[in-house]
């Protein structure tokens, strides 16, 4: 009997229930995913029924189908508006992590000149909405030659502060030791940030690259303004016109597909990059 007493008394009944309570709660925002996907399966005769089915009863791909047929009847395949997303979102990701990183460091292992001060305006243009700098950057790109291009979708995103600004403090938690020992045994600058920095900021590019995908993959922005061409338009914004087109009503199963698949790479990125997220977060480096 002690013993069974003992083995109850063990059990931390407030950390299950806060476990159960977070399972709960997780479960429920994958709901509106559930959901999507359980809507781009159904077929027109379960789109508007009432009171509405969460789940599909009668699975389709009939949509994903009509999805191919629409955009087929345009000058422009579907195929084409997800490489254009593929290559503008890849080329914003990609330099804007090495960009940022690069900036990065100087700024948190050098004593550079008016280092102050350059921090302090990275983190003043975190204040500034990206609004503000939209007509800048179209008389930029636009005097340039670049527009209709996918240079100029992607150039005007490459400075990031928000990238910057996490690269730079999880850059000041890893000791300077490390990097001085790299210098005395012959490592170059560019060697010592190749082999020695970007390894240990893996968390921190992992963090930003995930927001950076996010924003750039399911933003219309770049192809509404900086290309005139039908060749050149991205998948946020095909799927925007397949919402806003002829028969809409007709369409609402189209549009369910169209979202669930520009839905998937996020998702992708998202599970890939979690356990770095979390890092980042977590321990924000390494301390001396």
């Amino acid at each position: 009997m002690t013993r069974l007493f003992a083995v109850r008394k063990k059990i931390d009944w407030g950390g299950m229930s806060l476990y159960a309570f977070l399972t709960v709660f997780g479960l429920l925002m994958l709901m509106p995913l559930v959901y999507m996907a359980s809507t781009a399966l159904k077929p027109i005769s379960e789109l508007f029924l009432f009171p509405p089915r969460f789940f599909v009863q009668n699975p389709t791909l009939l949509n994903f189908r009509d999805l191919l047929l629409i955009t087929g009847t345009s000058n422009v395949p579907f195929l084409r508006f997800i490489l254009n997303s593929v290559i503008v979102t890849g080329g914003i990701v990609i330099g804007g992590v090495f960009i940022s990183a690069m900036a990065a460091y100087p700024l948190a292992k050098h004593n550079m000149p008016f280092k102050k001060i350059i921090f302090d305006m990275i983190v003043a243009a975190l204040m500034f909405s990206p609004m503000v700098l939209q007509i800048p950057q179209y008389l930029l790109m636009s005097k340039s030659g670049l527009m209709n291009t996918y240079w100029a979708m992607i150039l005007p995103y490459l400075a990031a502060p928000v990238g910057m600004f996490l690269m730079t403090q999880f850059l000041r938690q890893i000791p300077d030791a490390l990097l001085e020992a790299a210098r005395i045994d012959g490592a170059s600058e560019w060697k010592v940030f190749w082999v020695i920095i970007l390894p240990m900021l893996k968390p921190a590019i992992a963090t930003f690259a995930l927001f950076s995908f996010i924003t750039a993959w399911n933003d219309p922005y770049p192809s509404m303004v900086y290309t005139t061409s039908e060749n050149m338009k991205s998948l946020p914004l095909a799927i925007q016109t397949i919402q806003g087109g002829a028969g809409v009503i007709a369409r609402v199963g189209t549009f369910a597909a169209a979202s669930f698949l520009m839905i998937i790479p996020t998702l992708l990125v998202f599970i890939t990059s979690q356990r770095m997220v979390l890092q980042t977060m977590a321990h924000s480096g390494l301390k001396e």
